[in-house]
This record gives structure tokens, C-alpha cells and sequence, in this order.
């Protein structure tokens, strides 16, 4: 066993401390604690296991958190450690010096989450699956759920489902909840389902257990509504409980504003990885012609649902990947929203050839973001605009919104 002291946060939220043998990483360890446990190898890096804290920071957060909150700090003490994340993978991955705008917290420390997903318990209840080992860890209470959702937590913890899973995704605007259940026989399901929305829910949806991952599989609406509305900032839009949207649409409102300002309008604009398309019918006015290039079929006719009741008639969803942008010409404005992976290659490829004359670029993952700002600025575009966004309190995870223009 070895006493360490943790130096930084590092991507991944690992606390890093270092040994005579190299770099150890540290699961839920925050900056300046002293921690205690075994280094184990595994993939060519060291982790520590077992770990005990034996001197934690007098700023860590008091009370109980679900284990994917790992920064259990008190929410003041988060943002500077998220703005660091930021400011670190810019000058160590993009060789940048860059002065960022400074951190957006989120509107909500707590209570901000209206997405979420939770393993069945086999004694009942729900419970967190373990991302190292995927033992399951019940759950009482999740402090870092939205009101319509906690709720909905509550009420589920009595239910004897025959799922794997379930999905949970709320509305502020509306104050309801979509649930989704994961695994199971469908037709097993019928019943219950029409139970749950008498309860309350606003509607039920069935997907298979997928190894490809969550509503990648066969689906089946079971009953009630497929869709909430909800708003984010100047824009309300549908969301769903089988496509992604935005966990945090208070923090993500504030972020589409800020993105509508940043850009100067032109002739035609080019949205990757648009989801439901909410920037492009957000910028909308601003230009001629939007195309909005989206892979998932649900995220494309929700999208079309939000254009018509929206009114907007000059922007045109197209069903494809994200790649294959090259066949789709030029553009004055490209806009962004990758998954953590980042930009694909092929995508890096068509922007340093069309050569929009702007870049909008909303990351999840700083690193991967880094990466791909570097490139694109060893490729002729400088970096105009940087702000670190708060969506995820107490975890690790930051967002960016940027600015690239040519020159």
C-alpha cells in the first residue's frame, strides 16, 4: 500500500498523483487530498485501488451523492477545477496559449438532471451500474435529478419491473417525465405500462437490451405520448426518452444563446451531428439555407416536428453521417456538437478543404476538443471565442463552446 498526494484533475476524473514508478491515477481523489492504496497496471497506466482517504480537502461536499457525481466538492470549488480541465488540454494538446472566457456555471448545482438511466436492482429498487466491474450499487435517493424526475425515481422504486433497465426523460417546461424500459419481453409489458402512465407518466416506450447501447436496438412505443416539449433558452423543441437531447436545459439554454450571438450570418449554413437540429433552427433567421446532417432517425423526425411547428422553412434535415459532409459542398458557417470522440477524421478533412469562413464548435470532452481545434488551426483557422460551460455539476465532465474563424 502506498500514501500519495493527489497534485490535479485530470480528464477521466481521476484525481493524478505521482510515484517513483510514474503517474498514478485515482478515482474520486480531488486535488491536495492524501490518499492511501494499492497501483495496479492495467493498460499501460497505473491506478490505485482500495483507496481511503486519509486527509480529504475541508471543502469536500458533506452530503450523500450518487457515485457518478465524482467531484464531490462544493459547487464554488468545481468551477475553477472544470476551467483547468479546459485550460490544460489547450495548451497540452493544441499547443495554444489562449485566454478563455470564464466558466458558465449551471443555473442548478443540484436538482439539474432531466435525462437519466438506472439498472433494476434484483432485490428491487434501482440501482447504479458501476463503471469498473458493473456491480450494481441501490440507490435511495438522486440528489442531482430534476423535479419531475425525482418523482419518478421515487415512485419507480416500488415497482417490480421485468426489465434490465430503465430511462427516465423529463420536462421542465411541461413538469413530465417519458420512461423507457430496457430489456424484458415487450408484450409482458403492455399492461403495466398503461399503469405507469394512469399513475402519471406521460408515456411508456420498450427497447431490447442491446449490446450497441441504449434505444440502439428494436423499439415500441407501449403507451401515452412519445414526445415532451421543453425549452432551451430562446427555443422550445421535443425531446424524447430514445434520442439524446440535452440533460441540462437550463445550463444549455444559456449556451445556445451565447452561440447565436457569436456568429455573423451569411448565404448557407452546415450543422454536423445536429441531433434534433436546435442550432440550426436557432440560427435560422440568420442565414439563406441551413442543412442539418443527423445519423438517428428519431433525432431527424423530431427535428421535422420542431421546423413545422416552428414555422421555419429554410432548413432542410438530412439522414446521414457526419463524414460524408464533403458531398454536400461549401458553406459559410459550419457548426458542431460531436459526440467525445470529437471530430471524425474525415470531418477535419472536409473542413480544412471547403474552408468555411467560420467554425462554431460545442465540445463534451476538452481533449478530444483540443485535438481537433489544433489541427484546424495548424490549418490556416485561429481560435476567436473559448468558454467553458457547466452542465454536469459535481462530475468531471465540462463543455466548451468556441469560435474558429479563417486568417
Amino acid at each position: 500500500m502506498k500514501v500519495l498526494t493527489v497534485e490535479k484533475l485530470v480528464p477521466g476524473g481521476y484525481g493524478l498523483a505521482r510515484t517513483e514508478e510514474g503517474a498514478v491515477l485515482v478515482r474520486g481523489a480531488l486535488p491536495g487530498e492524501v490518499v492511501r492504496g494499492r497501483p495496479v497496471r492495467r493498460k499501460g497506466a497505473l491506478f490505485l485501488e482500495e483507496v481511503e482517504v486519509l486527509e480529504g480537502r475541508p471543502d469536500r461536499y458533506p452530503h450523500p451523492l450518487p457515485p457518478s457525481a465524482d467531484l464531490p466538492l462544493r459547487y464554488e470549488s468545481q468551477l475553477p477545477l472544470k476551467e483547468g480541465l479546459v485550460r490544460d488540454a489547450l495548451e497540452r494538446i493544441a499547443k495554444l496559449s489562449f485566454p478563455l472566457a470564464p466558466i458558465r456555471p449551471s443555473p442548478r448545482a443540484l436538482g439539474y438532471r432531466t435525462a437519466a438511466q438506472y439498472a433494476r436492482h434484483p432485490l428491487g429498487g434501482l440501482a447504479y451500474r458501476q463503471p469498473e466491474g458493473w456491480s450494481l450499487l441501490r440507490l435511495e435517493e438522486d440528489p442531482l435529478l430534476a423535479e419531475p424526475l425525482a418523482w419518478a425515481f421515487a415512485l419507480l422504486q416500488t415497482w417490480p419491473l421485468p426489465v434490465e433497465e430503465v430511462a427516465l426523460r423529463g420536462s421542465l417546461l411541461e413538469g413530465r417525465v417519458l420512461l423507457g424500459l430496457i430489456g424484458g419481453h415487450p408484450e409482458a409489458l403492455k399492461r403495466p405500462a398503461k399503469a405507469l402512465v394512469k399513475e402519471g407518466f406521460a408515456g411508456v416506450v420498450w427497447g431490447e437490451a442491446s449490446p450497441k447501447g441504449r434505444f440502439r436496438g428494436r423499439t415500441m412505443p407501449l403507451h401515452g405520448e412519445r414526445t415532451l416539449l421543453e425549452r432551451f433558452g430562446p427555443l422550445t423543441a421535443t425531446v424524447s426518452v430514445e434520442s439524446f437531447s440535452q440533460v441540462n436545459p437550463l445550463a444549455a439554454g444559456e449556451l445556445l444563446e451565447e452561440a447565436q450571438g457569436l456568429v455573423s450570418g451569411g448565404r448557407r449554413a452546415l450543422e454536423l451531428y445536429a441531433g434534433s437540429g436546435l442550432l440550426s433552427l436557432l440560427l435560422a433567421p440568420r442565414f439563406r439555407k441551413v442543412v442539418a446532417v443527423e445519423i438517428s432517425k428519431e433525432a431527424v423526425r423530431r427535428g421535422e416536428e420542431d421546423r413545422k411547428r416552428l414555422g421555419v422553412a429554410n432548413v432542410r434535415f438530412h439522414r446521414g453521417d457526419a463524414r460524408e459532409a464533403a458531398r454536400l459542398g461549401a458553406f459559410d458557417l459550419v457548426v458542431l456538437d460531436p459526440p467525445r470522440s470529437g471530430l471524425s477524421p474525415e470531418v477535419r478533412a472536409y473542413l480544412l478543404e471547403a474552408r468555411p469562413e467560420e467554425v462554431l464548435y460545442m465540445a463534451c470532452n476538452p481533449a478530444t476538443w483540443a485535438r481537433d481545434v489544433g489541427e484546424l488551426v495548424r490549418g490556416g483557422y485561429r481560435l476567436a471565442f473559448a468558454r467553458p460551460y457547466d452542465f454536469f455539476p459535481f462530475t468531471h465532465h465540462v463543455e466548451v463552446l468556441s469560435l474558429l474563424r479563417l486568417g
